[in-house]
């Protein structure tokens, strides 16, 4: 339940779960979709995104030894990977 209250915000229209019982409690049935490919889906974009980011992290551990610097460094590739701006 907190999660659904924190996705409310963002117009989340959609809930795909993998079938468990507690959520059909929870979510209303026009707004419940059991499915494991859009989960997987997901979850390998997930997966990705981390490897890379490990990658990039222990690339860029020689450059500087500040935490600002490796969070600099990991908010712009998330914007450039997920959003596609560059900055």
């Amino acid at each position: 339940m907190k999660l659904k209250n924190l996705l409310e915000p963002f117009g989340v229209k959609k809930y795909c779960t993998d079938g468990w019982g507690v959520d059909e409690w929870h979510l209303p049935p026009e707004k419940h979709e059991i499915c494991k490919r859009k989960t997987q889906i997901i979850e390998h974009k997930h997966l990705n995104l981390r490897t890379r980011l490990k990658r990039l992290a222990r690339k860029t551990i020689y450059l500087s030894k500040t935490e600002e610097m490796h969070d600099l460094v990991i908010g712009l590739f998330i914007n450039r990977y997920e959003f596609g701006l560059n900055v």
